[in-house]
């Protein structure tokens, strides 16, 4: 073999090896990427619960009921007979106004009813003795008229002296100043020796609490859907049956406590702000609301429908659009654009990683709510990542550990008077129970 052979060869050979190393490289990779497990995650199935659409609004407390109690009589504030703040009953004492001056116009009244009565009681007399008299033709005609025109003019005096005592005896009465309702007072605005104008002075404020009204502004577009569901017979107007409406407090994340009705709609829309301003009434035995406070209203709309519901923290964004990895049959995840619905609400923490709801006394407890309601985009039964969702990424495979199906998210967020008309809807049967023999 020449040296240009052997030559030629060498350079071959390293050639060859030169683009052999890259697919050795790859083999390498491959072998070490199907060595990996399969990243170990939490994926919870999506389920169909019975739901109710709401709106969410914002109101304020209004007492059906409100007092500004004034003076109706002119006098020196003599006593303040209540405690501030004080519930009362209706006729309760609250103020006394010197009575001297109208105690004395009372009984100048009740005697001038007095002396009419007594001429009245004179001019009958001479009337009966006239009509003897005129019968005989023993009197004539103009004394007799003269005669009965003095009865007259008597009884009428005693029609107006006994209304002039029935004025001087309110006027006492006013004076002593009583709750005209059951309520809760204010403070005293004036105090006493000072005077007091008629009509004028406001003496203090009494307000109902039981029940007790909310406002609230519900949108031009949210009416309007309202009026066309009534207008289709799907819902019934507040006219014709109590619609219930949910009012939450400023520290409370529920709607469950306090239910009432909607026993007012204004009629025409505020064009400022192109609103309609609507009225709950709520019963309010425990005194929890009180007027000028602010309040979240939940206002149901529609009818009770089945829904797919998932927990929000399955939920991710992407520059806006809401998307869930989804695990198939195989074990490998799919990326899936949602559009969502309303949130079922409740308090929620994470403890360890994992998704918990706090109960009342403050220990963890599984999260059986916390979750969205799915518009489009996923169907009852899939399974969608809940935990190690910063792992995952689309077409790899992964070791599900399927959490417990959550319980019913919706009834338990409702009052009970709500959830006979919620499981009319008819919810997806139970899985059947594997401990019962074959």
């Amino acid at each position: 073999m020449s040296r240009l052979q052997t030559s030629t060869l060498i350079f071959v050979a390293c050639l060859l090896s030169t683009a052999l190393l890259p697919l050795a490289g790859c083999n390498r990779k491959e072998a070490k990427a199907n060595d990996e497990k399969p990243i170990a995650v939490i994926a919870t199935p999506a389920v169909t619960r019975p739901i109710l659409d709401h709106e969410d609004f914002t109101g304020r407390i209004e007492a059906v009921e409100r007092i500004d109690l004034r003076a109706r009589v002119t006098g020196n504030l003599q006593k303040v007979d209540f405690k501030e703040g004080a519930q009362v009953k209706k006729g309760t004492l609250l103020f006394e106004i010197d009575p001297q001056r109208y105690k004395a116009d009372f009984d100048l009244a009740d005697a001038k009813v007095n002396e009419a009565d007594i001429r009245v009681s004179r001019l009958k007399r001479d009337l009966d003795r006239a009509i003897v008299l005129r019968a005989r033709e023993a009197m004539s005609r103009e004394d007799f008229d003269k005669i009965a025109g003095d009865h007259k003019e008597a009884v009428a005096a005693v029609n107006v002296a006994l209304k002039s005592r029935e004025v001087a005896k309110t006027n006492l009465d006013w004076t002593k100043v009583s709750a005209p309702i059951d309520g809760v007072t204010s403070r005293a605005m004036i105090d006493p020796g000072n005077l007091v104008k008629a009509d004028e002075t406001i003496l203090t404020t009494i307000v109902s609490l039981d029940p007790i009204y909310a406002y609230f502004d519900v949108d031009e577009r949210t009416d309007l859907r309202l009026e066309r569901l009534i207008r289709d017979g799907k819902i019934k107007s507040s006219k014709d049956s109590d619609v219930i409406v949910f009012l939450a407090l400023a520290d409370e994340d529920d709607f469950k406590d306090h239910v009432g009705i909607i026993n007012f709609v204004e009629n025409r829309l505020e064009p400022t702000t192109g609103t309609k301003r609507y009225r709950g009434i709520f019963p309010n035995s425990n005194r929890l609301l009180s007027p000028g406070q602010f309040v979240r209203i939940r206002f149901p709309i529609g009818v009770p429908h089945n829904a797919v519901v998932i927990p929000e923290i399955a939920i991710g964004s992407d520059q806006g659009q809401k998307f869930v990895y989804v695990v198939d049959a195989d074990n490998e995840v799919s990326y899936r654009k949602l559009k969502i619905g309303q949130p079922i609400r409740s308090t929620y923490r994470v403890v360890e990683g994992v998704h918990y709801r706090l109960q009342k006394d403050g220990t963890p407890e599984l999260d059986a709510q916390g979750k969205k309601i799915i518009i489009e985009g996923l169907e009852e039964g899939e399974l969608v990542v809940v935990s190690g969702l910063q792992r995952v990424r689309p077409r790899i495979k992964v070791d599900a550990k399927i959490e417990k199906i959550p319980s019913d998210a919706a009834l338990s967020q409702l009052p009970t008077q709500m959830r006979t008309q919620l499981t009319s809807v008819n919810a997806p049967p139970a899985p059947p129970n594997k401990s019962a023999a074959p």
